[in-house]
């Protein structure tokens, strides 16, 4: 999606080369400067416009690697769930040894 001022910058920068081009054709520094001006007005314009695509475009990437890293995430929490329910003998031994561990821990600073 182009962002607004991309569009109303380019049709700013063009009035702004007619009205540029005009002065020049009949002298009229008003117009000539005025129409430069207005020119460079649309081009910042432009410039902004492409700074919020390019923003929004960044931001909608990072939201697909968030929700993408949040659906692997799940899958494998949902993954070890499952392995823990088929294999419950090694939960309770990996909840043991984990038991273990934290009392020869809790033991050794006295």
């Amino acid at each position: 999606m182009v962002d607004a001022n991309r569009i109303t910058g380019a049709a700013r920068e063009l009035g702004g080369k007619v009205q540029g081009a005009f002065g020049d054709l009949t002298d009229s520094h008003e117009d000539s400067a005025a129409g430069r001006l207005r020119e460079t007005a649309g081009r910042a314009e432009g410039v902004y416009g492409q700074a919020k695509d390019t923003a929004r475009h960044a931001a909608d990437e990072a939201y697909d690697v968030a929700e993408d890293i949040y659906d692997r995430g799940r899958r494998t929490l949902q993954e070890g769930h499952e392995r823990s329910v088929e294999w419950p003998h090694a939960s309770l031994l990996v909840a043991g040894l984990i038991g273990f561990g934290l009392g020869l821990l809790v033991r050794g600073r006295n």
